[in-house]
């Protein structure tokens, strides 16, 4: 494990391989989940890609620092991290909010940026009363209230029937998630709208979604795909909001040679 003081607080990372290899990824993870969703993935990459997983802030074993937040406090926080470990150029690949937080990033910090892949995200995720109504759950229930409802939107039901036992520790990655943490990302989650981002990326983007995603639907994903210039659309069937876990050899299939610059279909 290595820790890095940022932005007043400590934040939980790993730089996975060998820092000299010929590609960099950077992994940056959804709600209510640390950086192990990633770990699957990364032993179906060949060995000269490298990797930089993180636990976002209130996450996993990340610090929260104050209880409000914005979407500049997380972007800003992978930006000082990449800073720190001293990555001059990456690709990166963000989930859900992960995804958003990459988004951003390439507005803040674009130099850093050689590809994007965006996993199950886009621009703008559920509306303020979905936000809202999921907030006000967590207040009364805590995060085991909400539980079932968000492993239905993480997993296909082949998943809960075949995997019973890792949908039962998914789950508790998510119980055991800082509830103040959850809430404030969901809040910024429902306060952040990125629609004007997309149509300025000019590196190479991949766009991926499960088609049974219960939280960013294949059609939200494809109609950011389309604000991207040149940007590249791949559905994995068979698969929900996670396909790092549910479909890791499928998603590794579709990231490798996108990262790699080899051509044709995986």
């Amino acid at each position: 494990m290595a820790f890095a003081a940022i932005n007043g607080i400590t934040v939980h990372y790993e730089f996975i391989g060998d820092p000299g290899a010929r590609h960099t990824i950077v992994f940056s993870n959804s709600l209510g989940t640390d950086f192990r969703i990633w770990l699957p993935l990364f032993d179906e990459l060949g060995d000269d890609v490298s990797v930089l997983l993180y636990d976002s802030r209130g996450h996993g074993l990340t610090g929260l620092g104050a209880a409000e937040f914005s979407m500049e406090d997380l972007v800003g926080d992978l930006v000082a991290l990449v800073d720190h470990v001293g990555i001059g150029k990456a690709v990166f690949c963000g989930l859900s909010v992960g995804g958003m937080v990459v988004q951003g990033l390439w507005r803040k910090r674009p130099d850093l940026v050689r590809k994007l892949v965006l996993c199950d995200t886009a621009p703008k995720i559920g509306t303020a009363e979905t936000w809202n109504n999921r907030i006000e759950a967590i207040r009364k229930t805590g995060l085991a209230g909400i539980a079932d409802s968000v492993m239905e939107r993480w997993f296909t039901n082949s998943f809960h029937e075949e995997r019973r036992v890792d949908l039962a520790g998914y789950r508790l990655m998510l119980e055991r998630q800082s509830a103040a943490a959850y809430i404030g990302t969901c809040e910024v989650i429902r306060d952040t709208d990125l629609s004007a981002i997309p149509p300025t990326i000019t590196v190479p983007t991949l766009c991926v979604v499960g088609d049974q995603d219960g939280s960013t639907p294949p059609d939200l994903v494809r109609g950011m795909a389309d604000m991207i210039p040149g940007a590249r659309f791949e559905v994995i069937e068979g698969c929900g909001h996670i396909p790092c876990v549910e479909q890791p050899q499928r998603l590794a299939a579709l990231i490798e040679p996108f990262v790699k610059g080899m051509k044709g279909r995986p």
